[in-house]
């Protein structure tokens, strides 16, 4: 999933984008509040923000986020266990917090919450017809059985699998899937759509291309039942 972190201490948010993206996570990293907040207007599934930054603090990017209507999940971290802050945090419009320093296990663990709650889940599985997907182990089975897939795979199917029936252009996915130092292009986005359709033989879905739209998975309708035979008129009597 595509996440903005704001923060300013850079071997932190060193820390952070290497292990999101280790699990599967796009991650774009602003260290100052005056660019992030340049950026708000942008996509992304959650936002990570510190409250202490120069010029433009976590508070205000917060408020500022929500006052243009915007949903998008947000996690604060702060170096302060004061609960005045925390609760303000979350006054403002703030899903969730953790307090530095933490362990990386909690950091995942409650994005994970955030990113299913976003979606509407109750749990890290993710089913869609007869495919399920782990967003805990960042893994996917097919009829219960194991697909090998790359974190990028995961990451692809997860976004459109959410969402059956949605069309999603090759811009928006690059956006989700890669940063701007992966330089990737529209030919790259059909790379990983061309793989999933090949490891994915047997699913009760399809990933259809639309010319000049994007993606789309669709569900296979299910099978009409055959009718009964009729039972010959001699047979009665």
């Amino acid at each position: 999933m595509r996440i903005l972190l704001v923060e300013d201490t850079a071997d932190v948010a060193e820390a952070i984008v290497s292990h999101l993206a280790r699990i599967g996570h796009t991650v774009e990293w602003e260290s100052h509040g005056g660019h992030a907040a340049r950026r708000l207007g942008e996509a992304f599934d959650l936002l990570i923000l510190d409250v202490m930054l120069p010029q433009t603090d976590g508070f205000a990017l917060l408020e500022q986020l929500r006052a243009r209507g915007q949903h998008t999940p947000v996690l604060m971290l702060t170096a302060c266990g004061e609960i005045e802050e925390r609760v303000r945090a979350l006054d403002l419009g703030a899903d969730d917090y953790l307090v530095k320093p933490f362990d990386f296990r909690e950091l995942e663990a409650r994005i994970r919450v955030l990113l299913r709650r976003s979606g509407g889940e109750s749990t890290n599985l993710l089913h869609c017809a007869n495919l399920c997907i782990d967003r805990k182990s960042r893994t996917a089975t097919l009829d219960g059985q194991p697909i090998e897939l790359t974190r990028r795979e995961v990451t692809l199917l997860e976004i459109i699998a959410a969402r059956p029936g949605r069309i999603f252009n090759k811009d928006e996915l690059m956006d989700r899937l890669f940063t701007v130092d992966d330089t990737p292009n529209a030919n790259t986005v059909e790379q990983y759509v061309a793989r999933l359709r090949k490891k994915l033989a047997g699913a009760a879905f399809e990933i259809r291309t639309l010319r000049g739209l994007g993606y789309q998975l669709v569900l296979q309708a299910p099978a009409a039942a055959e009718p009964a035979a009729s039972t010959p008129a001699a047979a009665l009597h």
